[in-house]
Order: structure tokens, then sequence, then C-alpha cells
């Protein structure tokens, strides 16, 4: 997106589907990776392997949102210097984004080594499945500098105006995945070590692709062309603006751990690992609610920087009817045919089979409210306004506890299953509203002065 990009040559609708679908399919690609992992674990480990990785899942949630926290920060900080013109702040930005994503993986790694075994106990977890978690953590910890580059890079370089390169490399690491989850755990047997390895080798493979374009000369800031000095203000505003990513990869890790705990102490093993499932079927729709929310942010931060909030209103509206349609689409699929997406994970087992269709009738049904709520978080994120995004992100945590605690005493298992779309019903109630508030505020202010100047 070069300065004059967004000025007056582009249609809203064209530049949002411009940055909207390479960043979809990004998410996609990224979503492959546990979904693939959760595929062959499935089909070759069984029942103990999918809950295994669904207990390991909270733990390196960190790691990732580390990751993402850099990129969408110091991404959204980039694309809103650029939209001032300020080339040179931008390439500032970017650098100092790099610099945060190789000191978080330091943190990463030590973070892992010393608590990933208490965070296993603390879900409960036993036998079998404690044994295969452990095994797959103790891949991260040597291999948390993949994880955290390869999850910062394609926002950074989607910011440089190289939404396809982002994809690209995304698409490149996934299919090395895939078939490194064949080679390790389908024909050398290495059970849930072997897909951690194959996660990690193939986000090594992405990290490489995006070093060396950030270092082509296709790279328009030319970050590693032209001499910059990293900036301490940056960095702050960098972790500010994305905190609320890592807040919402924490969420989900911390939310995800509950759950398994309270699906181990009201059902069976067979109750976690039918969440491990249905929580594979949910990531199928929240990556592209992310990718839609992560495709608006450039424009978004870009009219910001330029001060057109009409165009903004534009790109919000567009951006929540396809996260909506996107939503129900996803969720009429999985009702009508819970048998064949339940398959992907499992053939045989009929308890699985019954409560991860319990699973989607109940968990699921107000999915769709997410994706909004994911949505008016990346829009506070991409107007600077970290605080509101952060809060938002902290409150889509906390509102769930209390249906945690309630329902499962005296619903059980249908309780636990209740908790998370009774919460998004209420969070979405409040959210939506104050970012729509916010927008209509800032696009009238835009009117008025317009006029005040005429």
């Amino acid at each position: 997106m070069h300065t004059t990009d967004l000025k007056q040559s582009d249609s809203i609708t064209k530049t949002f589907w411009r940055f909207t679908i390479p960043a979809i399919a990004a998410m996609i690609v990224n979503g492959l990776y546990q979904l693939v992992d959760g595929i062959f674990v499935g089909h070759y480990i069984g029942a103990e392997g999918l809950a295994a990785i669904n207990i390991a899942w909270p733990v390196i949630a960190v790691v990732g949102g580390l990751g993402l926290m850099v990129g969408m920060g110091a991404g959204s900080l980039v694309s809103i210097y650029r939209g001032e013109g300020n080339l040179h702040k931008a390439r500032s930005a970017m650098a100092t984004g790099l610099v945060l994503a190789l000191g978080l993986a330091i943190v990463a790694s030590v973070y892992l080594y010393c608590f990933s075994a208490s965070l296993i106990g603390l879900q409960g977890a036993s036998g079998l499945a404690h044994g295969y978690a452990s095994d797959y953590l103790m891949v991260f910890e040597l291999g948390a500098l993949a994880t955290v580059v390869a999850g910062a890079l394609p926002f950074l370089i989607r910011n440089d105006d190289s939404p396809f390169v982002a994809t690209s490399m995304m698409v490149v690491g996934a299919l090395t995945n895939i078939v490194l989850d064949y080679l390790f755990i389908g024909v050398m047997s290495w059970g849930l070590k072997g897909a951690a390895f194959a996660t990690v080798l193939a986000q090594l493979v992405s990290v490489v692709i995006g070093l060396a374009y950030l270092c082509s000369s296709r790279s328009f800031l030319g970050v590693f062309r032209h001499k910059v000095k990293l900036s301490f203000a940056d960095a702050k505003q960098s972790l500010v603006l994305g905190c609320s990513s890592l807040v919402m990869f924490m969420y989900y890790g911390v939310l995800v751990g509950f759950h398994n705990r309270l699906f181990a102490e009201y059902g069976t093993p067979v109750s976690v690992a039918a969440f491990a499932v249905v929580g594979y079927l949910m990531t199928l729709y929240y990556v592209v609610a992310e990718g839609i929310a992560e495709g608006m942010q450039p424009q978004v931060s870009f009219y910001h920087g330029e001060k057109s909030y009409a165009k903004i209103a534009n790109v919000a509206k567009l951006a929540s009817l396809v996260s909506l349609v996107a939503g129900l689409a996803w969720l009429a699929v999985l009702n009508v045919f819970p048998d064949v997406v339940i398959g992907m994970f499992s053939s045989g087992n009929e308890a699985l089979l019954q409560q991860a269709t319990l699973g989607i009738r109940l968990h699921l049904s107000a999915m769709y409210l997410d994706g909004l709520i994911i949505l008016a978080s990346m829009y506070f994120l991409s107007v600077g306004k970290g605080g509101k995004a952060l809060g938002i992100s902290v409150a889509n945590m906390l509102v769930q506890f209390p249906f945690l605690y309630v329902l499962p005493k005296f619903y059980g298992v249908e309780g636990v299953w209740l908790a998370m779309p009774i919460s998004n019903i209420v969070l979405a109630s409040i959210v939506l509203p104050v970012m729509w508030n916010d927008i209509y505020r800032q696009k009238r202010k835009q009117f008025a002065l317009t006029h005040a100047i005429a």
C-alpha cells in the first residue's frame, strides 16, 4: 500500500479485498498448522493424543501470542506512519519490531522451560495425555525462536505493502508442515513430539522466506537497505498496540485450559478429546474472522493517519458484513453435516462423535458474534487506541469465568459447553455499540470540520 494507493484512485471495496483475501488465506494457512496436527494425531494416536494436544495448546498459546503482539503492534504503527507520509519513521518501527520479536523469543523459551510442566498439571492431565503433552512442549522450548518470529513476520510484511508475500510464506510453511506431519507421525511414529518438530521446522521455513523478502529489493520500505535507528518509543507503542492481540491469544489459552479442567472433572477423557475436535472446527471460522480483521487493519490505520473517518466507517461496515455471513454459513455446515466434519479427526469412535456433536450444537451456537468482537478489538488497535482494544480482549476472557463457574454445577457437561455462547451474547451487546459510537463520533467530527473550513 504505497502512500498514494488509498487516496482517490482505489475504491474502498477493492482495497478491502486486496488486503483481506490474502489475510484470510494467511490465517487459514496458519490455522492448518493446528488442524493438520489434529487430523494426523486423531487418526494415528487416537483420543489420548487429541486430548494431549489440546492440553498443550493453552501453554503454547502464549508463545504464538508474543509473535502476534509484535506483528500487529509494529505493523499498525508502520501503516499509521505511512498514512502520515513519514517513511523514515515507518522503517524505524519495522526494524524495532524485528528486534522485539527476537528478544521475546528468548523470553518464550524461558517461560516454557520454567512453567510448562506445572501448567499441564493444572489442567488435570494424567496418564498418556500428560506424557504426550510434555513431549510436545519440550520441542517448543528449543523452537520458540521460530514460533515467535514466524508469528510476527507476516504482519510486518503485509504492512510493507506485500500481502501476497506474507500469504505465500505461510502457505509454503503449511505445506511443509503437512509433509513433515506425515513423515514424523505417520511413517516414523514419533507421536506428539513428531507433530511439534513438524510445526517448528515449517515455521522456520516461513521465517527464512520472510527475511529473504525483507532483504530483497522488492521490499517497499527496504528496512535492510536504509540506515535506521531503533526507537524505544516505537517499541513501547508497538507493545501497547499489540498487547490486545497477545491477551486475545492468552484468553483463548486460559479458557481452553479451564474447559479442559472442567471437562475432566464433569465428564470423561473422551469429553476433553471432543472439546479438542470442536475447537478445531471453531478454529476454521476463527481464522477467517481474524483474517477479515487483519485485512481491515492496514486500510483503517492508513485512513486514520489520513483522517478520512467516513472511509473507516465504510470499511468497518463491509468487514462486519463479511464476518457475519462467514460465521453463519460455517455454523450451518457444522449443524447439517456434523458426522462428516467430526470424521476428519476420528473414525469409529461413537462416543467421541456423540459428544463432539453436542459441542457443535451448544458451544458453537453464537460463534459468529466472536468474529464481530474480534473486529471491534482490531478497529481500536488500528486507530491507535490500544487501551480499548486491550479492554475488549480482557473482557472477552473475564466475562466467561462466572458462567464457567456456575453453569456446570447445574447442568454438568452441557453447562461447560454453554458458557462461551452465553458470554459472547453478553459481551457483543456491550462492545459493538461502543465501537460504532466511536466510528460515528469521528465521522461527525470530520463532517463538522470540513463544513467549518468550507
